[in-house]
């Protein structure tokens, strides 16, 4: 492919204007397009907008299983037999326990997660006084993700000191019946847009890899587009044994980071996240995300774990970005980014295998 097609990609997304799904389609799965300048473009498109800078998010799982949905990607689900570890709200002083490490460790957002279809008058108010006291006591952002709520409840965690309300569409709304009937994507739809009635920002992304096609990849990154969501999470599926969604397509890393630059194409202004499955499909190419994507989870994510904060930290530094984080721990971070453990020596029975069979 010509190399003025990829600058034309940077020209249109930076001037704001829409691709077309043709010019899509040929970004996710054209072999003609080459991979090294559709990330080069992608990055032109990002560095516009976030520099070299990367945001750090820590996830804290604040109530686990006990849910009546029965989204089929999800461990929690009431249709799942994951042999997961259910518990109700932890107490508060847990949940700010978690919120001084995640400030401390450098996060620059501290996403509080809650299982089940949303919550009542009364979690919404009891939430709304715990956001209040984490933005009391941590300069740090806070985005929650509680299931569905209606206008008065995104009005009260908005005026509690809520940065952001999760809510991820996940797939296209054509594709959604696929993989839950407990509700619909108009009710995600109707959430997001009560969250915006009120001026709450959002965020809301999408799950990759759930047996849907390039069209609806397309169709919801066109959707988060014109929500104009602030934070944009591209999840890539994890398939964990017991969740109804156990046999999917087989996701590349080259396939992955096409997702990733498409995104940043379509939403140029958008923090895009890398969120769960990064280090089980891009594998070794992981590092090349951070040039369409400026964000990433750290220590794991809902159920399932991830790679060790220290070799992410290692990560960053190593491509050359920078973290985003309050100046007051940052010499700290930077501290443990640079910490290298010991050289192994061989062993003996690895230099010698021989010797070591006819023992």
């Amino acid at each position: 492919m010509e190399t003025t097609f990829y600058h034309n990609l940077t020209t249109t997304s930076l001037q704001g204007e829409l691709l077309s799904d043709v010019c899509c389609e040929k970004i996710l799965i054209a072999p003609e397009i080459d991979l090294l300048p559709l990330l080069d473009a992608a990055y032109q498109v990002r560095k516009t907008y976030f520099q070299n800078e990367v945001q750090l998010h820590i996830l804290n799982n604040a109530q686990n299983g006990y849910c009546p949905e029965d989204c089929h990607y999800c461990a929690q689900a009431s249709s799942a037999s994951v042999d997961i570890e259910a518990y109700p709200l932890k107490p508060d002083a847990e949940i700010l326990a978690e919120a001084e490490r995640a400030y401390e460790s450098g996060a620059y957002r501290y996403c509080i997660v809650m299982s089940g279809r949303g919550p009542s008058p009364k979690r919404v108010a009891h939430l709304a006084e715990l956001i209040g006291t984490v933005k009391e006591r941590y300069p740090i952002e806070v985005c929650l993700s509680a299931g569905l709520i209606d206008i008065e409840a995104a009005r009260a965690l908005k005026d509690a000191g809520l940065d952001r309300l999760n809510h991820n569409l996940n797939t296209s709304e054509t594709h959604y019946p696929k993989i839950c009937s407990t509700h619909s994507y108009q009710d995600r739809m109707e959430t997001l847009q009560a969250a915006q009635t009120v001026g709450l920002a959002c965020c809301s992304g999408v799950i990759v890899g759930m047996g849907e096609g390039v069209d609806d990849l397309i169709q919801v990154a066109k959707a988060l587009r014109q929500l104009e969501v602030a934070s944009l999470p591209v999840n890539f599926f994890l398939p964990i044994s017991g969740t109804q969604l156990t046999e999917t397509p087989t996701l590349t890393p080259d396939y992955c980071l096409r997702v990733l630059c498409l995104y940043r194409f379509l939403n140029p202004r958008a923090e895009i996240r890398i969120a769960a499955g990064r280090e089980h499909h891009l594998r070794s190419m992981e590092v090349m995300a951070l040039y369409p994507a400026n964000s990433m989870f750290v220590e794991g994510y809902l159920n399932a774990t991830g790679t060790a904060t220290s070799r992410t930290l290692q990560m960053i530094e190593d491509a050359g970005f920078t973290i985003k984080t309050n100046r007051e721990n940052l010499e700290q971070l930077e501290e443990k980014a640079k910490k290298k453990g010991d050289v192994l020596l061989k062993e003996l029975k690895v230099l010698r295998p021989r010797m070591e069979s006819n023992a």
